[in-house]
């Protein structure tokens, strides 16, 4: 099999904690074309910074729609209008992903979803446990705990013979050892080290839980002030921007 890499373009929380960029992880290798998971505001930045070409991406899969793991859609789509991108770009997400990032192009850039490109942009709105194939990517949702005005998942993607699944932002759900089962690599969010938060993971539970998790590899992301101060004590990988992995 062809290896697969996949880079952490961002790996940070909403307010750049630690310095680091929102959400956004690139899987490339299949052949096909490369796929983003998450996209959020900052991640223009991040690809240009690691020399990926955004104009290669052929699909970005949403786990839900917060700015910091949607909001960078936007300016991928405008960079590619400027830099006569001709490659068709598929976005998939929740239900209600076409009209959110309407919305946000008008509130970002007045005016700029009326204005015609080179390229055409399609949305796929994801549904709990229904596969969808895209592209070189087939995409499995599961249904989490995370309130954003639309259901969030955590996504399994099976992409070049390798399967990498990513948490999204959520409480503890068992619905997490489903998606994970038998993956190659679990992304796991981890924004505190022991205090619970409500809609998020800390690291105390994943470790409650460790036992259950069936991943072969699991590295942790979306970290807070509180788990950066104790990465040196996690019990898995933590991810930082600018990391590759070969899966």
């Amino acid at each position: 099999m062809t290896p697969v890499t996949l880079r952490f373009v961002g790996s940070g929380d909403s307010f750049g904690s630690g310095g680091r960029l929102q959400t956004c992880l690139h899987l490339s290798g299949a052949g096909e074309g490369s796929v983003l998971l998450d996209c959020g505001a900052t991640s223009l930045v991040g690809l240009k910074r690691m020399a990926l070409d955004p104009s290669e991406i052929g699909w970005v899969l949403l786990t839900h729609l917060h700015v910091d793991h949607f909001g960078g859609v936007p300016f991928l789509v405008l960079d590619g209008q400027f830099n006569r991108r001709t490659r068709p770009l598929v976005v998939a997400g929740p239900a209600g992903v076409g009209a959110r990032l309407h919305a946000a192009m008008e509130l970002f850039f007045p005016g700029s979803t009326a204005i015609a490109r080179r390229f055409e942009t399609s949305y796929v709105e994801l549904r709990d446990r229904v596969p969808v194939t895209l592209g070189p990517a087939r995409v499995t949702p599961y249904l989490v705990d995370h309130p954003s005005g639309a259901p969030p998942h955590a996504l399994r993607v099976e992409y070049g013979g390798r399967t990498v699944v990513y948490s999204g932002d959520t409480q503890w759900t068992e619905a997490l050892l489903d998606a994970a089962r038998g993956a190659d690599l679990f992304v796991c969010e981890a924004y505190t080290f022991e205090r619970p938060l409500r809609f998020h993971l800390d690291h105390a539970t994943l470790r409650a839980h460790a036992d259950r998790l069936d991943a072969r590899r699991i590295i942790l992301t979306h970290m807070g002030p509180d788990m950066l101060a104790h990465r040196n004590e996690a019990a898995w990988e933590c991810a930082g921007d600018g990391l590759e992995i070969l899966i």
